[in-house]
């Protein structure tokens, strides 16, 4: 990074905040770096105004919100600025025990965490929802928070819609059409402010927020995509973290953001879809769907192709099917869910299937903000593969050993490929000895939406840190879960700070928890008893489910 000559207020203010917090340099302009400065100055200076929590949020009247002011554009902090939507519950337990603020972010990109303080109410977040406030937001982009629109919500696909395994070069040409649409629709809805929704905003984001709600220093915990701007955070500001739980993280590597990240991650998936196809073998006697995993998948091939021919209920074809399978890859509270939806069908009762995978009727001003926030976000960040063919050589080679996820991820990034906005350079995530307090990883062995391996990357990447890992499992996102093992890891590090010690003679702080149990299958008759995963960390919120993300996008 060039050093350049400050002047000024911001000159002034960056220079105070460096000169009490050394850290090697980092390939970020000055002008976004001082601007964060002014920014988290005045928001301390300004604070956030706690009231009753609009409508659309659905909280109840415990839960408070606030408007939190930040710049679009950090390079010009007196400039234009944008609302974040904040909530937040107040520690349940005596004054002197409080440890501050708990901010959470679960994913997306494009998804809100303005529900969190509900978490409050679960057994698991019991102590230490007595110990800090729970604070949610709505990052930029998100519900009211500035939101970034792409599309006229009427003209979002409603299926019924194909999902080939093997497109052909026709649709390959109709998707690519659609993808420079959506593109350009984003370009000229949400206009040159368009440039501003990326990671590294994110970050200097939560930096504003910390100095708004009156914290010298951070608690976070992010779930999937929050672990990336988590540990842009961490790298950015680490005199700024108290301490930062890392669930299901990101690979943070700048040259997996975002295109390789998506093979990875359509790598993974077709190993999770394995498992669920074992699942349902395993319980032929319930579903009938076959005793291995080959039967099974004729099964669903089966389903696909009547869907193809007749879609249910006219509105469930088979993008919509697979839209739906793709959640049994995220979490396996699906499992019996998405299994008796293919049994029934299979038996002439397509109801179960229709209720799990139609879309939504109902449109408003919000449908397709998650995904629009989610292709903003990610084609802001970093350089793409901007020529087609790039795209159809990787993928048409992934998709011959794993085809269940690959082209459903292509069609979800395209627009990418077509982008007009101006691109990031990815940072370089990466702390030093003794620059972070130490902070908690917490990953599934057998996630697909974001592998192991970036689990194993970040604790490499951020010294210091420690990693626990549920064995041979793959729910996206295990903290506050189903695992009373990893709950016991993460209550234990919230409220004292302590991590796991050094394991195997080494310097490397590692803990392993077995395996949540495997859901009970049900039977079609008491398929009214199965219930799917909520929308609360642990429980099930998938980044890519909560950003709106289709295949018919």
């Amino acid at each position: 990074m060039k050093a350049l000559a400050l002047t000024g207020t911001v000159g002034s203010l960056l220079l105070t905040s460096l000169t009490a917090a050394p850290a090697p340099a980092l390939d970020v302009p000055p002008a976004e770096t001082g601007g964060t400065v002014v920014a988290a100055r005045r928001a301390a200076a300004e604070g956030i105004r706690f009231g009753g929590c609009p409508a659309a949020e659905k909280l109840p009247p415990s839960v408070r919100c606030g408007t939190l002011r930040v710049p679009l554009d950090y390079a010009d902090p007196d400039g234009a600025r944008i609302p974040l939507t904040v909530s937040r519950l107040r520690a349940s337990g005596p004054a002197a025990d409080r440890q501050g603020a708990l901010v959470f972010n679960p994913g997306g990109p494009g998804a809100s965490s303005t529900y969190f303080p509900l978490v409050a109410e679960l057994p698991a977040w019991k102590r230490i929802a007595a110990a800090y406030d729970l604070v949610g937001y709505a990052p930029r982009g998100v519900g009211a928070s500035a939101p970034v629109s792409c599309q006229d919500p009427a003209d979002r696909p409603k299926g019924p819609t194909p999902a080939p395994t093997h497109p052909s070069e026709v649709y390959k040409r109709e998707r690519i059409a659609r993808a420079k649409t959506y593109a350009q629709g984003c370009a000229n809805r949400t206009g040159t402010a368009l440039r501003h929704y990326h990671s590294l905003n994110n970050a200097r984001d939560l930096e504003v927020l910390r100095a708004a709600l009156g914290e010298p220093k951070l608690t976070y915990m992010g779930a999937s995509y929050g672990t990336y701007f988590g540990a842009l955070y961490a790298t950015l500001f680490p005199h700024r973290v108290r301490r930062m739980v890392f669930d299901a993280p990101v690979h943070p590597a700048p040259g997996k953001i975002w295109y390789a990240n998506n093979l990875d991650q359509s790598r993974a998936f077709e190993a999770r879809w394995t498992d669920f196809r074992g699942w349902v073998a395993k319980h032929d006697e319930v579903y009938g769907l076959g005793t291995t995993v080959e039967e099974i998948q004729e099964s669903y091939e089966k389903v696909r192709a009547e869907l193809a021919a007749r879609p249910a209920g006219g509105r469930v074809g088979p993008g919509q099917l697979h839209g739906a399978m793709l959640q049994a890859g995220y979490h396996d509270g699906f499992w019996p869910l998405r299994a008796t939806a293919l049994a029934s069908y299979l038996k002439g009762d397509p109801k179960p299937l229709i209720e799990q995978a139609a879309p939504s009727e109902e449109i408003t001003e919000s449908t397709g903000n998650g995904a629009a926030v989610y292709t903003a976000v990610e084609c802001n960040d970093a350089p793409w593969p901007e020529d087609f063919a790039v795209w159809d050589r990787d993928n048409t080679r992934l998709a011959k050993t794993a085809p269940f996820e690959t082209w459903d991820n292509v069609w979800a990034n395209l627009p990418c490929a077509y982008w007009k906005a101006p691109r990031q350079r990815p940072l370089d995530v990466r702390t030093g000895p003794g620059m972070l307090p130490p902070v908690l990883i917490l990953a599934a062995e057998r996630d697909a939406a974001t592998p192991y391996e970036g689990a194993l990357e970040l604790q490499r990447r951020l010294a210091g840190s420690a990693l626990v890992t549920e064995r041979e499992a793959g729910t996206h996102g295990i903290g506050g879960g189903a695992n009373a093992c990893v709950n016991g890891y993460l209550e234990t590090y919230l409220l004292t700070g302590a991590v796991p010690d050094t394991a195997g003679g080494t310097p490397v702080r590692r803990a392993s928890c077995a395996p949540h149990p495997e859901p009970d299958p049900v039977s079609l008759e008491r398929r009214t008893e199965t219930r799917a995963p909520s929308d609360l960390p642990g429980q099930g919120v998938t980044a890519r489910q909560a950003a709106g993300l289709s295949p018919s996008r």
